[in-house]
């Protein structure tokens, strides 16, 4: 990832029946759900925020990814469970400068839609570097009897956050994966990144995320005496899934991840070195090559009808190491 590559450092239809049933926390259940409703009331938003930074920081000053995996799923659970096993790894006795992730001037922004999975996402500050920067994550969660779960999270500059479309009850317009009427439908959006990465093109804006990460990456195949070699695969399904948000000038906001594999093979002679992290997660032996697996999660805005996709934020996290 660009800005904040772990998050342990300071650093998702059945047919209708039209049967209502109202839950002990008071909250609506729709059987069939086909009804459209609120993913969430904000009393319900806030508890599974709250929930989640109990369980986050109570794994992060521990370093064991047990303590927070139910509440984290999709690319994030992938990150921030290889992450906390890395240092598991290097630091058994936990984390020895561990500070509480808060977050603060939180916002919810929950849509209503029918069936599931339901989701909404958060806006808030947070008492980490890089300073500055609204903190997006967005929980999903399968079912009524499933735990709302932190599922992406990018970083934003305040200035770089689009208006959101609402509907006449102040709720935000999701957009559906097929995303008619935009640039990009949000279910291609993985794919097209993943052929950009390889070949260029127009379908995405210049920028640190775009046409800088692969020009970096380009330089990097020509290192004296390393040949590396880069594959790069969409991940669109399950908690992978892309989430999309209507924006006032119609287009979305959409959330979207990749899975990308390098493999970096040192020269006959010469010793492939790897750092502390790719160590913790590595099986096999570097012995003349080592294949680095790495999950990214994206945040994009996605113009109204035709136009270049803006990547917004990027982050990434190493999730797996093989040495050869």
């Amino acid at each position: 990832m660009s800005r904040v590559r772990r998050l342990g450092r300071p650093v998702s239809y059945a047919a209708a029946v039209a049967v209502l049933s109202l839950t002990a926390s008071g909250c609506v259940t729709v059987h069939g759900e086909r009804e459209v409703v609120r993913t969430a009331t904000k009393p319900e938003a806030a508890r599974a925020l709250k929930d989640f930074l109990t369980a986050y920081n109570k794994a992060d000053k521990a370093y064991d990814p047990a303590l927070d995996a139910a509440r984290v799923t999709g690319p994030l659970g992938a990150i921030n469970q290889a992450g906390l096993k890395a240092r598991q790894v290097q630091h058994p006795d936990g984390n020895a400068r561990y500070v509480p992730l808060k977050l603060t001037d939180v916002t919810y922004s929950i849509p209503k839609k029918a069936g599931w999975p339901r989701w909404f996402v958060v806006d808030a500050e947070a008492n980490r570097k890089p300073h500055g920067y609204r903190w997006l994550i967005a929980f999903t969660r399968d079912s009524a009897d499933a735990l709302w779960e932190a599922t992406y999270l990018n970083l934003v500059r305040p200035d770089q956050l689009p208006e959101l479309k609402k509907d006449g009850d102040g709720h935000v317009v999701p957009v559906a994966v097929g995303g008619a009427g935009l640039a990009v439908a949000p279910r291609r959006l993985s794919g097209e990144y993943s052929t950009y990465l390889k070949s260029g093109g127009d379908t995405f804006a210049p920028g640190p995320h775009t046409s800088q990460w692969k020009e970096a990456r380009d330089r990097n195949k020509r290192r004296l005496g390393l040949a590396v070699q880069y594959i790069d695969e969409p991940r669109t399904e399950g908690a992978f899934a892309p989430l999309g948000l209507r924006t006032k000038d119609g287009g979305a906001l959409v959330f979207f991840a990749t899975h990308h594999y390098e493999k970096q093979t040192a020269s006959k002679g010469l010793n492939v070195t790897v750092d502390a992290d790719v160590k913790a997660l590595m099986k096999g032996e570097a012995k003349q090559s080592v294949m680095l697996e790495r999950v990214s999660n994206q945040v994009a805005l996605d113009p109204g009808g035709t136009g270049r996709v803006k990547v917004l934020s990027r982050m990434q996290g190493l999730v797996g190491a093989k040495g050869e």
